[in-house]
């Protein structure tokens, strides 16, 4: 009928202790893996935001996000802003859990790609002239925002 020697095989005992270094293995790799994984969560809760690169995201997003669908009257009418805030944010002291030296040099090219749109809409450049330098200018804010997400994971 079965390939058991005992009929009596089903019992529990049996199974924790023909299986005991399995299932001590699994209940290990299980408790590390949410103790880990509880770690790297409490230490992304811990650290703080960098409230200058949010403030100056919420206009990058608003404004290059139509510009993407051929939308630049939000970038057209934001575009001050957009350097105010690119400004704000270099001249920032960064949270703990940041490098700031790390995207030192980013930020000022940040300041000068918002100089740079800020003075083609001044000048009432074409939209395709205006959307490529805010293109060029999204493109640094991801390059901040990648190596900011590195730090978080050392």
């Amino acid at each position: 009928m079965n390939d058991f020697p005992h009929p009596d095989i089903w019992h529990c005992s049996y199974l924790f202790t023909t299986k005991k270094l399995n299932l001590k293995k699994l209940l290990l790799l299980t408790f590390a893996a949410l103790f880990f994984g509880s770690v790297n969560n409490v230490q992304a809760q811990t650290k703080e935001k960098w409230k200058e690169l949010d403030t100056f995201h919420e206009v990058m997003s608003k404004t290059f996000h139509p510009a993407e669908e051929g939308k630049l009257e939000p970038i057209k009418s934001r575009s001050q802003e957009m350097l105010d805030k690119a400004i704000t944010w270099k001249n920032s002291t960064a949270p703990a859990g940041y490098d700031q030296d790390a995207v030192k040099g980013n930020l000022k090219d940040l300041v000068k790609g918002a100089k740079k749109v800020n003075k083609l809409v001044q000048k009432n450049a074409t939209d395709a002239e205006i959307k490529e330098e805010l293109t060029e200018l999204h493109d640094v804010f991801h390059q901040i925002v990648e190596k900011c997400e590195k730090e978080e994971h050392h």
